[in-house]
């Protein structure tokens, strides 16, 4: 079923090409490690810095999904993608204790790796 609706909100996925799916997906994996990791550090000021990141991948899934302004979800993700990459560099690199790329770690490449794939797919479909 392509189409759903509850609570009259409804799910239109059937214009969601093979590009879309890949942006879910890699969005779904980095809002998971955000929550994780934001719920492990809770309540520190970072650990709600990760929940807010979390909840806002999540939130333009749905956004997506919706079909709400697709055009503008993928031009508000460019720039949230970038400064997600470039501060968790600065956090843990330029500033922290931790060397580059030695001290990546699972989450942080799972994590990155998932968000330049994610940049990517809403450069492409900003493009398109």
């Amino acid at each position: 079923m392509a189409t759903a609706e509850t609570g009259g909100v409804t799910l239109q996925t059937e214009s969601l090409g093979a590009l879309h799916w890949v942006g879910i997906i890699a969005a779904l994996v980095s809002s998971a490690i955000h929550l994780l990791l934001g719920v492990r550090m809770f309540p520190s000021g970072m650990g709600i810095s990760f929940i807010l990141a979390g909840l806002g991948f999540l939130g333009a899934i749905v956004l997506v999904m919706i079909a709400y302004r697709r055009r503008t979800v993928y031009a508000v993700g460019i720039p949230f993608v970038l400064v997600q990459i470039v501060l968790w560099y600065v956090v843990n690199f330029a500033n922290g204790s931790k060397a580059f790329p030695g001290d990546i770690g699972t989450f942080g490449a799972i994590d990155k790796a998932a968000q330049f794939v994610l940049l990517a797919v809403l450069i492409a479909l900003l493009r398109s």
